[in-house]
């Protein structure tokens, strides 16, 4: 590896294509670069262009240009170690309304507590 690609930034600019959704059916948007060139971890994409603004119920596709930022051997590596440790903070998520740490399960409801019967 050379000196240079271990501390300083390659940078590429492409064309891209831009899919913005804002319909009852689907909601969201999607940057296609052009000649899909591989993004790693810390590399960075930046589109260039004023702010997209979309008419709830419609749909919009728009060409713009940006630029991938590569990262360097130390940011790639620096950015794999903190993704295991942010992986890890997932362990702690519950996707449950009910309580567990108390050894007994309650609805989550204000007031209610698990054993009561609600009127």
């Amino acid at each position: 590896m050379t000196l240079s690609l271990a501390f300083w930034r390659q940078t590429l600019d492409v064309g891209c294509l831009i899919e913005i959704n804002h319909t009852p059916e689907r909601f969201g948007a999607h940057v296609h670069l052009d000649g899909e060139p591989e993004i790693g971890p810390g590399d960075r994409v930046c589109v260039y262009g004023d702010p997209i603004e979309v008419v709830p119920g419609e749909d919009m596709q728009i060409r713009r240009r940006a630029r991938i930022e590569r990262a360097t051997a130390l940011g790639r590596a620096w950015t794999r170690l903190r993704g295991q440790f942010e992986i890890s903070e997932l362990y702690e998520v519950s996707f449950t309304t009910r309580h567990l740490s108390s050894g007994h399960l309650s609805s989550g409801q204000p007031g209610h507590q698990s054993g009561e019967t609600m009127a």
